[in-house]
């Protein structure tokens, strides 16, 4: 039998096994479990205003904090599109899933694994996606399904929206090119004709569909923006004026303090690096306006909620792939093992969460995820699963289900705790560390990781790491690891 084959063979059971016993258990025990309703925009970091940014406005994600359980300190595992949602949808690492680079099926590598809807569906819960969830090239993906898992979903819904047809019109710093570097475009017309609006319609009408069932459901949507190019309707770039906003600048010699692995990581896009500061400013001018304008399609998601009769009994967890720099470390977008790559946004609301409009500095994974959801809804996460439920956070926002949370990227691993970041890259770092601490110095830009003063620490930081990864890295029990690399599609690492 054929590789392609046995994949197929081992997805077509797994799919059975995890929706063949919706009805039964339907019967047995689901009468009011919770909705989950799970909201995810594409490449955003942290700056929103609950996250005490000063500039950016985000009034509907912050109302949602006001009601749910802030995450301060929630990481990816993979600060790319694809490795990271592999991640969090199957709850392994990607030493596990074996995704470490965009343009990937999920069970290219992993098969016969169950990921988060499937386990939903086996519990008879119906699952659509909106938008993007696994992932997609942006902007050439958009209306289409992508790099999506058809076993995860019970329906689908690909928005396209004018977005597509006013490409001609973006602006790039490589012309032609916009999914892969700094790329904007102050829009003319209506949030509802850009893709994400549609997305926010859809969302809408299937959250009355289900009001009108009364079917339990597992609905998620995934918005397009702020990822490149940042597109949104003009009045969102006009609020924020030019001379407000504030580039970062670089000390001289920073570079000459950092690994060799870790320089590459923040200058390998020649067009984006020492910006000029006019283009530095519309940049982040256009990546703040496609925040806001995504608040918004947030907003009439949860207005939508509301009018459905749905927020009492519903699950909500708002989040991100990934971090982004916007010219920290004088970087621009993603890859890299800072914390500006690796942190994201995370907010989780509904019932189960009695610690609602409180913030947590409890560390957090994005593989935690699934573990969490299962938990809040009376399910039980597969044995693979490697994540931790947080669900005791939400009840406790000082309760601590873990200590540390892992990013990798490319050869290096990096671990954050509450006052430490520290990477290594290659074995054991044979390339080189970085060591920062949060407490004097939270923008990561003074690397302690050779100073004799500090070996001590380094030393304790390191094996903490190496354990990090030597677990992360263990085969996940029952599921089957392909470690060819079919390349349906031709990579696109920067998207």
């Amino acid at each position: 039998m054929s590789m392609r084959a046995t994949i197929f063979l081992l997805v077509f059971c797994v799919h059975v096994v995890g929706t063949g016993l919706a009805g039964r258990r339907l019967a047995a025990d689901e009468a009011n479990r919770p909705n989950v309703l799970f909201l995810i925009c594409d490449d955003l970091n942290c700056d929103l205003a609950c996250y005490g940014h000063p500039l950016v406005r985000s009034p509907n994600i912050d109302r949602l904090a006001k009601r749910g359980v802030q995450f301060n300190r929630a990481y990816c595992q993979y600060p790319l599109c694809g490795p990271s949602r592999a991640s969090f949808m199957t709850g392994l690492y990607p030493d596990q899933t074996l995704v470490r680079r965009n343009a990937i099926y999920i069970r290219e590598h992993v098969p016969n694994v169950l990921t988060i809807p499937q386990t939903f569906r086996g519990a008879g819960y119906f699952a659509t996606r909106v938008g993007k969830i696994f992932h997609y090239n942006v902007p050439k993906h958009i209306g289409t399904s992508g790099h999506d898992d058809p076993y995860s979903w019970n329906q689908t819904i690909n928005p396209r929206g004018r977005d597509k047809e006013d490409e001609d019109q973006i602006f790039s710093l490589r012309p032609g090119s916009f999914g892969g570097t700094l790329s904007w475009l102050a829009a003319e017309g209506t949030d509802e004709e850009q893709t994400d609006g549609i997305a926010a319609a859809e969302a809408v009408e299937q959250l009355k569909k289900f009001s009108a069932s009364g079917r339990p459901f597992y609905l998620a949507v995934g918005l397009y923006r702020p990822h490149t190019p940042y597109v949104a309707p003009k009045k969102y770039f006009d609020m924020y004026p030019l001379d407000s906003i504030q580039v970062p600048s670089l000390p001289s010699g920073y570079h000459a303090t950092l690994p060799e692995p870790a320089r590459k990581s923040i200058t390998r896009r020649k067009e984006e690096r020492e910006l000029k500061t006019d283009l530095a400013r519309q940049a982040i001018q256009a990546y703040y306006a496609s925040i806001t304008f995504s608040d918004a399609q947030i907003g009439r998601i949860l207005d939508g909620l509301e009018q459905a009769g749905l927020s009492e009994n519903t699950i909500v967890l708002f989040t991100s792939d990934h971090g982004y720099h916007m010219g920290e470390h004088g970087h621009w977008q993603k890859t890299t093992l800072f914390e500006n790559a690796t942190r994201v946004p995370l907010i989780i609301a509904g019932p189960g969460v009695t610690a609602g409009g409180r913030a947590t500095e409890a560390p957090a994974g994005m593989v935690d995820f699934y573990p969490t959801l299962t938990d809040l809804c009376g399910l039980t996460a597969p044995k693979f699963v490697s994540g931790v439920s947080l669900k005791p956070v939400l009840g406790d926002v000082t309760a601590r289900p873990r200590e540390s949370a892992l990013t990798q990227y490319a050869t290096g691993y990096s671990i954050r705790t509450d006052r430490f970041r520290y990477s290594e890259w290659g074995d054991r770092g044979a390339d080189g560390a970085e060591l920062y601490d949060h407490t004097s110095d939270p923008a990561e830009m003074v690397n302690l990781a050779t100073l004799p003063e500090h070996k001590e620490r380094a030393s304790q930081l390191a094996q903490l790491l190496r354990s990090r990864v030597e677990a992360a890295g263990r085969p996940p029990k029952g599921i089957k690891q392909n470690r060819t690399d079919i390349r349906r599609s031709v990579p696109q690492p920067n998207n």
